[in-house]
Protein backbone atom coordinates (compact mmCIF):
# COMPACT_ATOMS: atom_id res chain seq x y z
CA UNK A 1 0.00 0.00 0.00
CA UNK A 2 1.71 3.21 -0.78
CA UNK A 3 1.79 6.25 1.82
CA UNK A 4 -0.81 8.90 1.39
CA UNK A 5 -0.36 12.02 3.33
CA UNK A 6 -3.04 14.87 4.61
CA UNK A 7 -1.37 18.17 4.89
CA UNK A 8 -3.24 20.66 6.24
CA UNK A 9 -2.81 24.69 5.40
CA UNK A 10 -0.23 23.28 3.02
CA UNK A 11 -0.36 25.40 0.08
CA UNK A 12 2.47 28.13 1.06
CA UNK A 13 5.29 28.22 4.26
CA UNK A 14 6.39 25.29 6.08
CA UNK A 15 3.38 23.00 4.86
CA UNK A 16 4.40 23.44 0.90
CA UNK A 17 8.14 22.44 2.03
CA UNK A 18 6.65 19.47 3.47
CA UNK A 19 4.59 18.58 0.46
CA UNK A 20 7.60 19.42 -1.83
CA UNK A 21 10.30 16.97 0.45
CA UNK A 22 7.32 14.64 0.44
CA UNK A 23 7.18 14.53 -3.38
CA UNK A 24 10.24 13.37 -3.48
CA UNK A 25 9.89 10.32 -1.66
CA UNK A 26 7.27 8.87 -3.25
CA UNK A 27 3.93 9.97 -1.13
CA UNK A 28 0.78 10.46 -2.84
CA UNK A 29 0.04 14.19 -1.05
CA UNK A 30 -3.22 16.09 0.23
CA UNK A 31 -2.94 20.39 -0.28
CA UNK A 32 -5.47 21.18 2.38
CA UNK A 33 -5.88 24.71 1.97
CA UNK A 34 -8.64 27.04 3.25
CA UNK A 35 -8.26 30.43 1.28
CA UNK A 36 -5.44 29.92 -1.17
CA UNK A 37 -6.56 28.61 -4.21
CA UNK A 38 -3.83 29.74 -6.27
CA UNK A 39 -1.24 29.01 -4.11
CA UNK A 40 -2.63 25.28 -3.69
CA UNK A 41 -2.66 25.09 -7.35
CA UNK A 42 0.32 26.49 -8.28
CA UNK A 43 1.63 23.69 -5.60
CA UNK A 44 -0.35 21.06 -6.79
CA UNK A 45 1.29 21.99 -10.19
CA UNK A 46 4.87 22.09 -9.32
CA UNK A 47 4.78 18.37 -7.25
CA UNK A 48 3.18 16.43 -10.33
CA UNK A 49 5.94 18.00 -12.46
CA UNK A 50 8.12 15.83 -10.30
CA UNK A 51 5.83 12.85 -10.54
CA UNK A 52 3.82 12.88 -7.28
CA UNK A 53 0.09 11.88 -7.31
CA UNK A 54 -1.26 14.82 -5.23
CA UNK A 55 -4.45 16.71 -5.02
CA UNK A 56 -5.57 19.79 -3.07
CA UNK A 57 -8.93 20.12 -1.36
CA UNK A 58 -10.59 23.57 -0.24
CA UNK A 59 -11.92 22.92 3.64
CA UNK A 60 -12.09 25.13 6.57
CA UNK A 61 -10.48 22.54 9.27
CA UNK A 62 -12.10 24.42 11.97
CA UNK A 63 -15.21 23.16 11.25
CA UNK A 64 -16.73 19.67 11.76
CA UNK A 65 -18.28 19.15 8.31
CA UNK A 66 -15.02 20.72 6.87
CA UNK A 67 -13.00 18.18 7.84
CA UNK A 68 -15.29 15.45 7.10
CA UNK A 69 -15.31 16.51 3.63
CA UNK A 70 -11.13 16.79 3.62
CA UNK A 71 -11.04 13.15 4.78
CA UNK A 72 -13.96 11.80 2.62
CA UNK A 73 -12.47 13.29 -0.53
CA UNK A 74 -9.17 12.28 0.41
CA UNK A 75 -10.62 8.46 1.05
CA UNK A 76 -12.02 8.59 -2.69
CA UNK A 77 -9.65 9.71 -4.38
CA UNK A 78 -6.52 9.05 -3.14
CA UNK A 79 -6.51 6.15 -0.38
CA UNK A 80 -6.57 5.73 2.86
CA UNK A 81 -4.50 8.15 5.13
CA UNK A 82 -1.68 6.82 6.43
CA UNK A 83 0.29 10.10 7.27
CA UNK A 84 -1.04 13.48 8.64
CA UNK A 85 0.81 16.73 9.39
CA UNK A 86 -1.84 18.86 10.97
CA UNK A 87 0.03 21.94 9.80
CA UNK A 88 -2.95 24.28 10.08
CA UNK A 89 -2.30 27.73 12.13
CA UNK A 90 -3.46 30.66 12.09
CA UNK A 91 -1.67 34.05 14.12
CA UNK A 92 -3.96 37.02 14.77
CA UNK A 93 -2.00 40.90 14.92
CA UNK A 94 0.59 41.94 17.59
CA UNK A 95 -1.46 42.95 20.64
CA UNK A 96 -1.84 43.22 24.39
CA UNK A 97 -4.80 41.16 26.07
CA UNK A 98 -6.69 43.98 26.80
CA UNK A 99 -7.43 44.52 23.32
CA UNK A 100 -8.37 40.72 22.10
CA UNK A 101 -11.83 40.01 21.32
CA UNK A 102 -13.75 36.39 21.77
CA UNK A 103 -13.79 36.21 17.95
CA UNK A 104 -9.89 36.51 17.95
CA UNK A 105 -9.85 33.86 20.47
CA UNK A 106 -12.72 31.82 18.65
CA UNK A 107 -10.56 31.79 15.56
CA UNK A 108 -7.10 31.36 17.25
CA UNK A 109 -8.35 27.96 18.92
CA UNK A 110 -10.73 26.91 16.27
CA UNK A 111 -8.29 26.15 13.67
CA UNK A 112 -4.99 25.56 15.75
CA UNK A 113 -6.51 23.46 18.42
CA UNK A 114 -9.92 21.77 17.85
CA UNK A 115 -8.63 21.67 14.03
CA UNK A 116 -5.80 19.65 14.75
CA UNK A 117 -7.89 17.40 17.03
CA UNK A 118 -10.89 16.63 14.70
CA UNK A 119 -8.20 15.57 11.95
CA UNK A 120 -6.29 13.70 14.37
CA UNK A 121 -9.04 11.94 15.56
CA UNK A 122 -10.63 10.83 11.23
CA UNK A 123 -7.05 10.11 10.67
CA UNK A 124 -6.72 7.47 13.70
CA UNK A 125 -10.23 6.66 12.83
CA UNK A 126 -8.71 5.20 9.39
CA UNK A 127 -5.11 4.41 10.73
CA UNK A 128 -6.04 2.46 13.64
CA UNK A 129 -5.30 -1.20 13.66
CA UNK A 130 -8.01 -1.11 16.63
CA UNK A 131 -10.25 0.30 14.06
CA UNK A 132 -8.88 -2.62 11.26
CA UNK A 133 -6.38 -0.21 10.14
CA UNK A 134 -2.75 -1.26 9.43
CA UNK A 135 -1.06 1.93 11.83
CA UNK A 136 0.25 5.39 10.49
CA UNK A 137 2.20 8.56 11.72
CA UNK A 138 1.10 11.66 13.04
CA UNK A 139 3.01 14.82 13.46
CA UNK A 140 1.66 18.29 15.02
CA UNK A 141 3.47 21.57 13.98
CA UNK A 142 3.96 23.50 17.32
CA UNK A 143 6.15 26.51 18.00
CA UNK A 144 8.35 27.73 20.55
CA UNK A 145 6.07 30.24 21.19
CA UNK A 146 4.42 27.55 23.48
CA UNK A 147 7.54 27.74 25.68
CA UNK A 148 7.99 31.57 25.83
CA UNK A 149 4.16 32.43 26.11
CA UNK A 150 5.18 35.27 23.66
CA UNK A 151 4.45 38.26 25.86
CA UNK A 152 3.12 41.55 24.30
CA UNK A 153 2.91 39.92 20.74
CA UNK A 154 0.54 36.75 20.55
CA UNK A 155 -0.14 34.68 24.00
CA UNK A 156 -3.39 33.50 22.78
CA UNK A 157 -1.13 31.78 19.53
CA UNK A 158 1.44 30.91 22.08
CA UNK A 159 -1.46 29.27 23.87
CA UNK A 160 -3.16 27.50 21.67
CA UNK A 161 0.42 25.80 20.81
CA UNK A 162 0.82 24.94 24.14
CA UNK A 163 -2.41 23.04 24.23
CA UNK A 164 -0.81 20.66 21.03
CA UNK A 165 2.36 20.09 22.67
CA UNK A 166 0.12 18.77 25.59
CA UNK A 167 -2.18 17.13 22.87
CA UNK A 168 1.05 15.16 20.98
CA UNK A 169 2.03 14.27 23.84
CA UNK A 170 -1.42 12.23 25.32
CA UNK A 171 -2.30 11.26 21.52
CA UNK A 172 1.09 9.42 21.35
CA UNK A 173 0.11 7.12 24.23
CA UNK A 174 -3.24 6.87 24.01
CA UNK A 175 -2.75 5.10 20.46
CA UNK A 176 0.70 4.00 20.39
CA UNK A 177 -0.67 0.33 20.73
CA UNK A 178 -2.27 0.35 17.67
CA UNK A 179 0.32 0.82 15.11
CA UNK A 180 0.05 4.99 15.27
CA UNK A 181 3.28 7.24 16.06
CA UNK A 182 2.53 10.75 17.33
CA UNK A 183 5.15 13.46 17.26
CA UNK A 184 5.53 17.14 17.11
CA UNK A 185 7.55 19.86 15.83
CA UNK A 186 8.02 23.03 17.42
CA UNK A 187 9.37 26.00 14.90
CA UNK A 188 11.41 28.89 16.23
CA UNK A 189 11.53 31.81 13.67
CA UNK A 190 10.97 30.71 10.63
CA UNK A 191 11.14 32.43 7.34
CA UNK A 192 7.20 32.52 6.28
CA UNK A 193 4.38 34.18 5.56
CA UNK A 194 3.41 34.40 9.46
CA UNK A 195 5.34 37.41 10.47
CA UNK A 196 3.52 39.96 8.09
CA UNK A 197 0.29 38.41 8.84
CA UNK A 198 1.16 38.88 12.46
CA UNK A 199 1.62 42.70 11.40
CA UNK A 200 5.61 42.16 11.63
CA UNK A 201 6.96 41.50 8.41
CA UNK A 202 10.83 42.44 9.51
CA UNK A 203 10.15 40.14 12.91
CA UNK A 204 13.06 38.10 12.11
CA UNK A 205 15.22 41.44 11.63
CA UNK A 206 14.53 42.08 14.68
CA UNK A 207 14.96 39.47 17.14
CA UNK A 208 17.65 36.93 15.10
CA UNK A 209 20.07 38.62 17.44
CA UNK A 210 18.44 36.67 20.50
CA UNK A 211 18.85 33.58 18.44
CA UNK A 212 21.67 31.69 19.36
CA UNK A 213 22.70 30.98 15.78
CA UNK A 214 21.85 34.41 14.69
CA UNK A 215 19.49 33.92 12.21
CA UNK A 216 16.45 32.77 11.27
CA UNK A 217 15.54 29.19 9.92
CA UNK A 218 13.88 28.15 7.01
CA UNK A 219 10.72 26.17 6.07
CA UNK A 220 12.94 23.82 4.16
CA UNK A 221 14.94 23.30 7.63
CA UNK A 222 11.57 22.40 9.70
CA UNK A 223 10.61 20.12 6.69
CA UNK A 224 13.07 18.02 7.03
CA UNK A 225 12.75 17.38 10.39
CA UNK A 226 8.98 16.52 10.14
CA UNK A 227 9.88 14.65 7.24
CA UNK A 228 12.20 12.61 9.38
CA UNK A 229 9.60 12.14 11.72
CA UNK A 230 7.11 10.44 9.27
CA UNK A 231 9.31 8.18 7.96
CA UNK A 232 10.58 4.48 9.25
CA UNK A 233 14.18 6.22 10.35
CA UNK A 234 11.96 7.47 13.44
CA UNK A 235 10.16 4.36 14.11
CA UNK A 236 11.38 3.90 17.63
CA UNK A 237 9.57 7.93 18.29
CA UNK A 238 6.81 9.09 19.99
CA UNK A 239 5.27 11.41 22.15
CA UNK A 240 8.36 13.74 21.40
CA UNK A 241 8.82 17.26 19.78
CA UNK A 242 11.69 18.37 17.69
CA UNK A 243 12.08 21.54 18.47
CA UNK A 244 14.20 23.51 15.35
CA UNK A 245 14.75 26.74 16.35
CA UNK A 246 18.43 27.88 15.90
CA UNK A 247 18.99 27.22 19.72
CA UNK A 248 16.32 29.82 21.02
Amino acid sequence: MGKVLVITGGSSGIGAAIATLAAKEKYSICINYRNSADKADALSTELKDLGAKVISVKADISTENGVLDLFEEVDSTLGTVTHLVNNAGIISPIQPIEEYSYDRLQEIFGTNVIGSFLCAREAVKRMSTKQGGIGGVIVNISSVAASLGSPNEFIDYAASKGAIDTFTVGLAKEVAEYGIRVNGVRPGLIDTEIHAHAGDPQRIERLENLIPMKRGGTAEEVAEAVLWLLSDNSSYVTGSTVTVSGGR
